[in-house]
């Protein structure tokens, strides 16, 4: 890993810091709130679909739903078309949730974004937009140059 590859990293780091930091005040960390996101995008969903679109493990995903639900974050109802699970709803208080994820860590980089001139801000976006089209275009392909590259590194 070259000096700029560990600088994007060690960035990455401290906004993810600043996040959790910021999130903890409402009494939602980080993956608590992906679940939350989730919920307020597919209000009804179920927690298997959470698992699927959030990658994540069953029991991670009822832990935290459990948790979520006794902060007053979601409410549950039956499925009427399953009756052995249920469906997830998000509460006022998970809608009314002002401290984003996306928020904050726009907050954060704006911030840091405000050290460069305009002339340095538009080149850095220029050569970000090239970096995002790259990792666009591996994700759409289902990133079969990064299994490649894993792969020869075993």
């Amino acid at each position: 890993m070259d000096i700029s590859q560990r600088k994007i990293t060690k960035i990455a780091r401290e906004v993810g810091a600043f996040t959790a930091r910021t999130m903890k005040a409402d009494g939602v960390g980080p993956a608590e709130f992906d679940l939350i996101h989730a919920i307020r995008k597919h209000p009804g969903i179920t927690q298997s679909e959470i698992c699927r679109i959030l990658g994540a493990d069953k029991g991670a995903v009822a832990k935290q739903t459990a948790n979520l639900e006794s902060k007053g974050y979601l409410r549950r109802e039956k499925n009427p078309a399953d009756g052995r699970s249920q469906l997830l709803y998000p509460t006022e208080r998970a809608q009314n949730l002002k401290n984003s994820k996306a928020h904050i860590e726009s907050v954060f980089y704006e911030w840091l974004l405000s050290s460069l001139d305009e002339q340095e801000q538009q080149e850095f976006a220029r050569l970000l937009d090239v970096l995002y089209g790259k990792c666009k275009e591996e994700s759409r392909a289902g990133f079969p140059h990064m299994e490649r590259l894993l792969a020869s590194r075993d």
